[in-house]
């Protein structure tokens, strides 16, 4: 009950328009004031929070996704897509699944994933027939891949908070990541093959099939961006680098594709790159202070003790424990976004998890795809807003059109607590383990 008092408080005074950071600064703090009498300890407590080599790679791989994003390879994803699925039904629809894929594999987040992806692909959708709503709900729901597949921000995250292996995260993001794609593939197909069937002359145009030497035309003109992913998770998984490792490598070689061999980036580009990547960075290291002080002071208050016996108490198994869970992530998914959430929840929940035997990888997942749902969940899905930025769309309409999508993702999310080993087995293959 105390914990739901908190939450209730520190959500109130966040929607006074006070930042993040500062919402969690001053809330701990005076509850540390009142329980301790003091601050004395609280430079040292910021020192060690963002003592952690891990940090680093977060800015690295902010880096490498502004070279990406400036680098335009999304116009290359898409044409590549385009040639090769194009003569399915929904084909357009499936290749811009397949740019989100991709893209996310290089940028680690949804919203840019979804402007960019989308300023290329809502377009050309409705040029060849597709309803409104079908191109705006696939850029929505393809967009949320942006941080299931790595590299995701907020999968470095949670591994910094609750002492996971980022490498096994993000090993374990790609399985589940590629199935995700897949039933949104097979949903557009599906969803589109249907409305040819009693749509008539009104139906979305359908490309012919390409012939072979075009596909490996296609194929060749984005390889450079093709070949960015697996050179990062290749040299996780293979125990070539670790993940901070591979954040330095991949930003490297994202500068290099845009620079050399895309030629879209100049001296200032980079610069301007660089910017965008510390004020990001800087952001990101003031929640993660402040995440950090409201968890330090929920351990003061007992709080995640008072959780563990609870939950023992009544005998709770792990399968129920996990559903609870996930409803309250997803009803706080439609108030806060995936940072909050992630740095709110985990102090009280590892401790829980650790209780119960719940593997802390398996969780990151689920965490993660239920934080997908958040940024297509109205009203503060960022995804939502990211599309009406382009489109000029009402927000309703863009609203109705992810909801397929928002269902879609609740099918993974229990897909993967009914069968662990979707998430599990690859980490568990990992060259050096977990």
């Amino acid at each position: 009950m105390t914990f739901i008092l908190i939450l209730a408080a520190l959500t109130a005074l966040l929607y006074t328009g006070l930042p993040m950071f500062a919402g969690m600064f001053l809330f701990s703090g005076a509850v540390l004031w009142w329980v301790e009498g003091g601050l004395g300890t609280l430079g040292e407590f910021v020192f060690t929070h963002l003592d952690v080599y891990l940090l680093v790679a977060l800015p690295l791989f902010l880096l490498m996704a502004q070279f990406m994003v400036r680098g335009r390879v999304v116009d290359d994803l898409f044409s590549t897509a385009h040639t090769l699925v194009g003569h399915l039904p929904g084909g357009l629809g499936v290749a811009t699944v397949f740019a989100c894929t991709v893209f996310a594999a290089v940028s680690g987040s949804s919203v840019a994933t979804a402007l960019t992806v989308g300023a290329v692909a809502i377009p050309q959708m409705l040029r060849y027939g597709y309803d409104p709503r079908a191109a705006y709900g696939v850029v929505a729901g393809g967009g949320t891949l942006g941080i299931l597949i790595p590299p995701s921000a907020p999968m470095v995250l949670y591994g910094v908070v609750s002492d996971t292996s980022v490498g096994a995260l993000f090993m374990a993001g790609v399985i589940p990541g590629i199935m995700m794609a897949l039933i949104f593939s097979a949903y557009c197909m599906i969803s589109q093959y249907a409305r040819e069937r009693r749509g008539g002359a009104n139906a979305p145009v359908r490309l012919k099939r390409a012939s072979a030497g075009a596909m490996a035309a296609a194929i060749r003109k984005s390889g450079w961006a093709l070949s960015l992913p697996p050179f990062v998770l290749g040299g996780i998984y293979f125990g070539w680098f670790t993940a901070t490792e591979a954040a330095a490598a991949g930003a490297a070689l994202a500068l290099f594709i845009a620079a050399v061999s895309y030629r879209q980036l100049g001296w200032r580009d980079i610069w301007e790159c660089s910017q965008d990547a510390a004020r990001t960075t800087a952001m990101l290291f003031m929640i993660i202070l402040g995440a950090g002080l409201f968890g330090h002071m929920l351990t003061k208050l007992g709080i995640p003790k008072q959780a563990v016996d609870l939950v023992l108490s009544y005998g709770v198994s792990k399968i129920a424990f996990m559903v609870a869970v996930m409803l309250l992530l997803f009803v706080l998914g439609l108030i806060l976004e995936s940072f909050s959430i992630i740095l709110i929840t985990t102090p009280v929940i590892l401790p829980v998890m650790g209780a119960l035997g719940i593997d802390k990888v398996w969780y990151g997942v689920l965490l993660t795809i239920n934080l997908e749902l958040a940024l297509i969940s109205p009203p503060v899905g960022m995804n939502l807003i990211a599309i009406k930025s382009i489109t000029k769309a009402p927000l309703a309409e863009i609203d109705r059109a992810a909801m397929p999508y928002i269902a879609l993702l609740t099918l993974g999310i229990a897909i993967i607590i009914a069968f662990p080993e979707i998430a599990l087995w690859l980490p568990r293959t990992m060259a050096y383990g977990r």
